[in-house]
């Protein structure tokens, strides 16, 4: 089901829970899939991704001056970035990136480099051969680990730390703008500095 989820992902653009439900609906079928998330609207704000060239700028400063952010979130239109719900979700998220720890590395698991995703499967593959752990279920070790990496390193995979619950991810803040305000948001950059570091 991961795979299915990480393609529908990648050919629609659509947040992972909303591909993730969009195919239970449709018992793993990647076509029917794709029928359920266009009814549903969403297919507007992934065909529209590329056109995504508005936006803004957030600076967020911890008040011990030791940490700051830069964060760039785009839109379609001025009149959408200068909203007080693109404007508020892009303050939260600046705060949420220099507060969350382990602070985000990359956007999303797509920007991984290739090299360090292979160089994490190695570590968790050996950690459960020293473990005695039988060869069938070593993958699905390895997999489920490198799931929890991903939510460790990549922003929009993270718990959005304003979340009581801690049912939220960023993902799902971002694609909820989406659907506010009618457009595709997407995080364009971001860098975290912090003192010493």
């Amino acid at each position: 089901m991961t795979e299915l989820v990480r393609r529908l992902r990648e050919e629609t653009g659509i947040g992972i829970l909303d591909c993730k439900r969009a195919l239970e609906q449709a018992n793993g079928d990647l076509e029917k899939a794709k029928k359920i998330l266009r009814e549903q609207g969403k297919e507007l704000f992934a065909a529209r991704a590329s056109e995504a060239n508005q936006g803004r700028v957030e600076s967020y400063i911890h008040h011990n001056g030791r940490v700051g952010v830069l964060l760039e979130m785009n839109c379609q239109t001025d009149f959408a970035a200068n909203s007080e719900a693109f404007r508020e979700v892009l303050r939260d998220l600046t705060m949420h990136i220099a507060a969350a720890y382990p602070p985000p590395q990359y956007i999303k698991a797509g920007d991984i480099p290739a090299t360090v995703i292979v160089q994490e499967k190695e570590v968790y593959r050996k950690q459960a051969e020293q473990e005695g752990k039988p060869a069938q279920v070593i993958d699905k070790i390895v997999e489920g680990k490198i799931q929890s990496f991903y939510k460790q390193v990549c922003l929009m995979q993270q718990p959005f730390i304003k979340d009581p619950h801690n049912k939220l991810t960023v993902e799902d803040v971002v694609s909820e703008l989406s659907r506010k305000t009618g457009e595709t948001i997407v995080i364009k950059r971001f860098a975290r500095f912090e003192v010493g570091k």
